[in-house]
Parts: C-alpha cells; structure tokens; sequence
C-alpha cells in the first residue's frame, strides 16, 4: 500500500526542539493528531491513509518523543499542557481547534479543553478514559521508588534489528500485520551507534510518577468542556480492560462530558489506529466540522 506522504518541520516550544509533523496540504481544514505514552507522530499513518476527505493533519511528536528534543532527565506532565498550548498559538492562533488525541494524548487534550475551553472546537478522543487509581498511592512510596529510579537510571529495551523490534510490536499486538509492523519498526524507533533498535521515546518516560494520580482532577476539567466530545472505545482496548467490570465508574466518568457521542470499535485493541484504522477515520470524519 502507497502511503500519504507527509513532511516534517522543527520549532521552538518553550525552549526546546519540537518535531512537527505535517500531512495534506496547508490550505485545508486542520485538524491536530496528538499521540500517546511512548509512541510519536507517525502512528498515526495509517488513520491518515484512510481519510476519504483533505485535512491538513498537524502531529508533533512530545517532548521528549521521536524526533522531538530529548530532556534525558525525568518529566513533569504539566509542561504537556503548556506545549500544547504554544503549539495551537502557532498553528491556529486565534481560532479553536479539532483535535483527536490517543491514549496519552486525550488524557492531555481532554484536559486542556477543560481549562481552555475557548481554545477546543471539536475533541475526539481514542480509547481513553482516565487511568484506574494506584494500587499503592502511598505518596511517601511513590516518591521512594521515583528516588530509586532516578539513582539507578531508566530501564532501556534495545532490539537486534528493526525487524527483531517488529517482531516484537507483533507479539505485543497479534492485531498487526507484517506490512504494518514493518512500517513502525523503522518510522517509531532509532538506530543506535551500535546498530541496536529502540523506540523512538526517552527512556525516561518510563520512571512512573512520584506524584499521586487523583481521578476526580481529572474529572473536574472534563466537566468544564464546552466542546462536543467522541470517544472512541476499543472492544479489547483499555477502557474496557479497566472499567469493564465497574458499569457504575463507567458511567460516572462518561456522564462528565455535557456533549459526549461514543463509538464502539469492533476487533481492536487499544492501537485503534493501528488496528482499525478505517473504521476509526469513517468516525472521526463523520464527526469532524470542516469549517
């Protein structure tokens, strides 16, 4: 299958390096593409591949992903908030935005879209729900085992080859096919001097947060979202894997949302993109304004 070619340009976000990434062409209606934890822009090829109609796709990869400056020290989830909102002060000052975020990247535009309301036109978000609160959400253990982290350094996985790493992507998703993988294998990872494969993410996006996660924060900005909202659940995806079970805390978090349609994806994990990419651009596309 040919791809859309997209086009890659390098700006200053607040300080650092950011990678942004481009499909369509410059006068057609933009929509952003914001991907999850430890994954980068070009996820999203194969949702683009699938658009039946022109959109000028604008994806950065974050902080810290892909080609994106790499702090190489912990993070602070915050300074997502604050680059998006420099990045759509960039790419459409002055005029709401359409976004759909994945994973990681609803869990930021959903709540960005709660404290600027003004800023969001339109919000799709893939497969995200908010996060289950910590087993252990001891905040002295959280902070032991981020001290243990930063003493010991970050774990790194490392591949022979990048077909070694498709494999991989493979076994983790059995959804994938060969062509797929292959293309990720080369497009979400980076070649060390030493000829071995990693994803294209800092490892230390993989310290967990010494910081204690508190659902009804969460929450709180989604109720204040003035924008329509889709949300798409994938049947194996996460929302189903943690809240499944819990049709009350389902429908507690669903009931947030003044303006909220939800759409089903049939035979998919969470990498709905990747899985049915299809099915999610009829969605997305059906529900997008184009003004």
């Amino acid at each position: 299958m040919r791809h859309k070619k997209s086009r890659t340009e390098k700006i200053d976000i607040r300080g650092l390096r950011y990678n942004v990434r481009h499909w369509g062409a410059d006068d057609a209606p933009v929509v952003f593409f914001l991907h999850g934890w430890m994954d980068c822009s070009p996820t999203f090829q194969f949702l683009v591949d699938a658009l039946k109609q022109e959109w000028h796709v604008i994806a950065p990869d974050w902080r810290g992903y892909g080609e994106s400056e790499w702090l190489n020290r912990p993070y602070w989830f915050p300074d997502y908030y604050a680059d998006l909102d420099c990045l759509l002060a960039h790419y459409s000052p002055g005029k709401p935005a359409r976004i759909v975020g994945h994973s990681m990247g609803a869990n930021i535009a959903g709540t960005y879209a709660g404290v600027r309301p003004q800023k969001v036109s339109q919000l799709v978000m893939l497969d995200f729900l908010g996060l289950k609160p910590a087993i252990d959400d001891d905040s002295h253990r959280l902070l032991g085992k981020w001290l243990r982290n930063v003493e010991n350094g970050p774990p790194v996985s490392r591949y022979p080859s990048c077909e070694g790493f498709a494999s991989r992507l493979m076994e983790l998703n059995p959804r994938l096919s060969e062509d797929r993988a292959a293309f990720l294998s080369w497009h979400v990872s980076r070649i060390n001097a030493d000829t071995t494969v990693e994803m294209a993410c800092d490892p230390w996006h993989r310290v967990p947060s010494p910081m204690v996660y508190h659902i009804e924060d969460t929450l709180a900005c989604w109720r204040r979202i003035e924008a329509p909202v889709k949300l798409l659940i994938a049947d194996h995806g996460f929302v189903v894997r943690r809240f499944g079970n819990e049709p009350q805390e389902l429908q507690r978090r669903l009931g947030c949302f003044r303006n909220l349609q939800t759409v089903d994806i049939p035979d998919s994990g969470h990498n709905v993109q990747h899985d049915q990419p299809e099915l999610v651009a009829e969605a997305v596309e059906a529900f997008l304004s184009r003004e």
